[in-house]
């Protein structure tokens, strides 16, 4: 497997935090790069790859502390990759996922910088896999939907979905905050019924995952979990009911009207 070469920027996908969750190809350019820039959620067990002469610099963006700025990132690729250094751009998941790789990738290609993105394992698929949660599903789920419940800084946040999701859709979540009843009232408003059964899943793929099964309309009920989290929505996600015994003890029909209500 080729190693990191001079003067080229890789936007690597670190996967959920599992080293075992890599992709070759990441491991390979981790372990042989000279600057490895790195999200807040790569944990030190990933970082423990890097070669030991290698110049490993956090540039993470976390809500709530001072950080690094994009324009800031996007220099620092720039100057490592002109100084001649191989550079790995680390992102936790995949970098083409919620990533930021678009403005990454739009300043190194405007300065005519070699880069490459490497793909990784998301959340989604780490925590599906994990629940044996069927993302799609030949009776119950013909299609994959991916949100947000973050947005930019000058994106006015309105509701989740404009318009009706399908009931016959698995929905992912990413970033979903910790207001989950704030979350219930955007997808019971986008047409989604009560009974609707999801999973709150906090640091999907690693050693500290925690899952919550729960309904849309029990939403409002569960103790948020610690970030990074991801929503899975949909009728595959019944197993979850099955396999764990905290299940939320109010009828889906009394938060149904406490949400409603506000």
């Amino acid at each position: 497997m080729t190693a990191a070469a001079s003067g080229t920027v890789y936007l690597t996908g670190a996967g959920p935090g599992d080293p075992n969750l890599l992709t070759v190809r990441a491991h390979r350019l981790i372990a042989t790069a000279n600057a490895v820039y790195h999200d807040d959620l790569v944990p030190r067990s990933i970082l423990e790859i890097c070669h030991p002469m290698a110049e490993v610099v956090s540039v993470g963006k976390r809500c709530g502390r001072k950080c690094v700025t994009q324009d800031e990132i996007n220099r620092a690729l720039i100057a490592a990759a002109r100084a001649g250094k191989s550079v790995v751009r680390l992102k936790s998941g995949d970098p083409m996922l919620y990533g930021r790789a678009s403005e990454e990738l739009a300043a190194l290609e405007c300065e005519h910088i070699p880069c490459e993105v490497v793909p990784g394992v998301s959340a989604l698929f780490a925590a599906a896999a994990d629940l044996r949660v069927p993302l799609t599903d030949r009776l119950t789920a013909s299609r994959l939907i991916v949100l947000t419940g973050h947005r930019a800084a000058n994106k006015k946040i309105t509701r989740l979905w404009e318009g009706t999701l399908p009931q016959d859709a698995t929905i992912a979540i990413y970033m979903p905050g910790s207001n989950y009843r704030q979350l219930a009232e955007s997808l019971l408003g986008a047409g989604l019924p009560g009974d609707m059964p999801c999973v709150i899943v906090s640091r999907a793929g690693t050693g500290e995952q925690q899952a919550l099964p729960a309904t849309v309309a029990t939403l409002p009920a569960q103790t948020a979990l610690p970030a990074p989290t991801v929503v899975l929505v949909g009728r595959g996600c019944e197993r979850c009911f099955r396999e764990n015994a905290a299940i939320p003890a109010m009828a889906a029909e009394e938060l149904c009207v406490a949400v409603s209500a506000g």
